[in-house]
């Protein structure tokens, strides 16, 4: 036998120990723990949830997500995870878009503060503004769907001079509005949509019942303070006042102040109902008859 053959059937026995004590140290010596790995692995394959329970399971929970998230944008108000704290300028500007030129507003920003399970941002807003406008801001905050709180106000009543010289009844207001928001999304609805109001104006109480300031005649109206009745006819009367322009007016006409209310043809009068700075005035007018000398008059030549 020659080198070569004596080589390689050396390397074949060896080969052939090296694959005995393989299998013999898997077989024997890690036996056990291959018991207790294929015992594992068993137990995850039934644990681990088929593809279509998977599918399944995956629906049912974005099924009651939606459920969940529509009771939440059902409530009337919700409270916003993450809320940046410029979205409340956005907020009043919408809110004031509609709102009379007369009526001027100003938000600053204070700070953001903690109460309890939330925080809120703290706002001053301050300015004058027409009171039914005033009214609809503060109803809007108090309402809004996102929970916004007015924490402290303080209003009054001021005069103002308008463009035409006509006094404007006006209100000064100064509040702090909290704007909330919370530290998770528990409270927060996916789709909010703002809630709505059909707004109707209510009594401004600072109107003042009795008031200084009369506006001026600018419009050219009859003044029926020194006015005479000149005459009547079928469907309405000639009045003159005291600086001798002469009006037709009909019932129910303007006048300064007030309105012709009634004619009366049998007695030959009108009847003005007139507003004086908030006491209410009832006017008559009786057309003056001319005069006939008579046997008793004595007519000078």
């Amino acid at each position: 036998m020659n080198r070569k053959i004596k080589n390689t059937l050396g390397i074949l026995a060896l080969l052939i120990i090296i694959v005995i004590l393989g299998f013999g140290y898997i077989f024997i010596i890690q036996r056990n723990d291959i018991k207790k790995k294929q015992a594992e692995l068993a137990k995850l394959q039934k644990e681990v949830t088929p593809t279509e329970d998977l599918v399944k399971q995956k629906n049912f929970l974005e099924a009651k997500a939606s459920v969940l998230d529509s009771i939440l944008a059902a409530r009337k108000f919700n409270i916003p995870y993450q809320l940046s704290s410029i979205k409340f300028f956005d907020f009043i500007n919408r809110a004031t878009s509609g709102f009379s030129s007369r009526t001027k507003i100003n938000v600053e920003y204070v700070d953001r503060k903690e109460d309890k399970e939330f925080f809120y941002y703290n706002y001053k807003i301050y300015g004058q503004a027409d009171f039914n406008d005033l009214y609809r801001l503060v109803t809007d905050i108090e309402q809004s769907k996102e929970l916004k709180k007015i924490r402290a106000i303080t209003i009054n009543n001021m005069v103002a001079t308008g463009t035409n010289g006509k006094p404007e009844y006006l209100v000064n207001f100064t509040f702090s509005a909290a704007v909330y928001f919370a530290k998770n999304d528990r409270f927060a609805s996916s789709r909010m949509v703002e809630n709505k109001f059909d707004y109707k104006n209510i009594y401004n109480f600072f109107y003042p019942l009795i008031r200084n300031e009369i506006p001026p005649n600018t419009d050219g109206l009859l003044d029926v303070q020194g006015a005479k009745l000149l005459a009547l006819i079928p469907e309405g009367a000639f009045v003159a006042d005291g600086s001798g322009n002469t009006f037709l007016l009909y019932e129910g006409q303007e006048v300064y102040l007030g309105y012709l209310t009634k004619i009366d043809y049998e007695n030959n009068k009108v009847t003005f109902i007139l507003n004086k700075g908030g006491i209410i005035e009832r006017n008559e007018l009786q057309l003056q008859k001319e005069e006939k000398p008579g046997k008793n008059r004595e007519v000078k030549k």
